[in-house]
C-alpha cells in the first residue's frame, strides 16, 4: 500500500510540473521567448540534460524563425530537417517515441555543431494546423530514461500545448513580420529602414565611425514591365533583392525604398570603400543575367553613394537625400552616355 501511495504521490508531481510548464508558455508571442522558456523549463523541472527543438526545413514556423534575430541559446537548441529524413525517423507518427540504445539514426536531429552523449531519446511530435512542423526532444545518457513502452499521455498533452502556443506564436510572429517588411521582396520596408537610418547615425556620432547611404534604382524597369508584364517585372525586383541580401555584409542592412528604388545602409565604411561594394553587384548582375522566357533578360542598376563627412549632411534625413541627389545625378549621365552612343 505505501508502495502504491508513493507511486501515486511521485505521478502527481509530475503531472503537476508538466502542468506549470504549460502555464508558463500559454501566454508567450514570440518564438525566441516561447523555446527558451520551454526548453528551460523542462531541463530545471526534470533535470532532462538535453532538450531541443527540430523543426522542418521550408515550414512555416523555420522560415519565420530564420527572419529572427535568435538568442545563441535558441541557436544552439534549434534543430533545422529535411522534411523526408524527419518524416521517415518518425514514421509520420504524431504519438510521443521513445528510444533507447542505437540512436546513430537519429543524430541528424541535434543541434548543428552540438555533441550530445546521449543514450535514450523521447521524441514528441509538433503540429501546426494539422501538419506535423518538428519536434520537441529531451534525452539523457540514461538508457533507461526514455524506454518503449512508458507512458507518454503527459509528454503528448505538452507537445499538444506547444502546438498551440506554436500556433498562436505564428500568427502573431506574421502580423509583425508584415509590419516591417516588403511583401514583395522580404526585405525591410522604408518606415523601418528609416528607424535604422536614425539608430546607425547616432551609433556612428557617438563613436566617431563613418556611415555611408547607398540609393539603388534599376535601369529600364518599365521596359521590363511592358515587354514581360508586371509579374516579370515583379520576379526581377525579388532577384535583385536577393543578391543584394546575398552580396551584402551581415552588418549592411537593405532595403526596398520604393518601386524599383532600393537603399543600403552600410555602417563603418566610407563612400570610398562602399564603391567597391557597388562595383561587385554591377559585375554580379552583369555576368548573372535573370532568366525570363528562354531569354537572358539583362540587369543594370544605378546608384548615388553618400557619407557622414559629406557636404551638407547634418542629420539622418540629409545623409539619405543626399545619396538619394547622388542617384539622379548618375542616372542623367548615364542618359547622356546613351545619348551620345547612340
Amino acid at each position: 500500500m505505501e508502495d502504491l501511495l508513493e507511486t501515486f504521490r511521485i505521478n502527481e508531481e509530475i503531472a503537476q510540473k508538466f502542468f506549470e510548464i504549460e502555464i508558463s508558455i500559454l501566454s508567450i508571442h514570440n518564438f525566441r521567448d516561447l523555446f527558451e522558456k520551454l526548453l528551460t523549463e523542462i531541463r530545471e523541472k526534470f533535470g532532462v540534460p538535453y532538450v531541443w527543438i527540430s523543426m522542418i526545413d521550408q515550414s512555416e514556423v523555420s522560415d519565420l524563425i530564420k527572419t529572427l534575430e535568435s538568442s545563441k541559446a535558441l541557436k544552439e537548441r534549434l534543430n533545422v530537417i529535411d522534411k523526408d529524413a524527419f518524416l521517415n525517423l518518425i514514421a509520420n507518427e504524431t504519438q510521443p517515441i521513445l528510444i533507447s540504445g542505437d540512436l546513430k539514426p537519429y543524430y541528424q536531429l541535434l543541434p548543428q555543431g552540438q555533441m550530445y552523449f546521449i543514450r535514450s531519446l523521447a521524441i514528441a511530435p509538433l503540429t501546426l494546423d494539422g501538419e506535423i512542423i518538428g519536434s520537441l526532444n529531451q534525452a539523457d545518457l540514461s538508457r533507461l530514461r526514455y524506454r518503449p513502452g512508458m507512458d507518454t499521455r503527459l509528454l503528448e498533452r505538452l507537445a499538444v500545448k506547444v502546438s498551440i502556443c506554436l500556433s498562436n506564436v505564428t500568427a502573431h510572429e506574421k502580423l509583425k513580420w508584415f509590419a516591417w517588411r516588403d511583401p514583395l521582396t522580404g526585405l525591410l520596408n522604408r518606415r523601418v529602414m528609416e528607424k535604422v537610418l536614425q539608430r546607425e547615425y547616432k551609433r556612428a556620432v557617438r563613436y566617431k565611425t563613418n556611415l555611408t547611404v547607398a540609393f539603388l534604382d534599376l535601369d529600364d524597369f518599365k521596359a521590363v514591365n511592358d515587354r514581360y508584364g508586371h509579374d516579370r517585372g515583379d520576379d526581377l525586383l525579388r532577384y535583385v533583392a536577393g543578391a543584394l541580401e546575398e552580396l551584402t555584409r551581415d552588418s549592411d542592412v537593405v532595403s526596398r525604398y520604393a518601386g524599383d528604388e532600393f537603399v543600403i545602409i552600410l555602417p563603418g565604411i566610407s563612400t570610398k570603400e562602399s564603391l567597391l561594394l557597388i562595383q561587385r553587384l554591377q559585375d554580379y548582375f552583369h555576368k548573372n543575367p535573370m532568366d525570363v522566357e528562354e531569354e537572358h533578360m539583362p540587369v543594370s542598376v544605378s546608384f548615388g553613394l553618400s557619407s557622414m563627412g559629406d557636404a551638407g549632411v547634418k542629420n539622418p534625413q540629409s545623409l539619405l537625400k543626399k545619396a538619394d541627389e547622388m542617384l539622379y545625378s548618375a542616372k542623367e549621365q548615364k542618359k547622356k552616355d546613351d545619348f551620345a552612343s547612340a
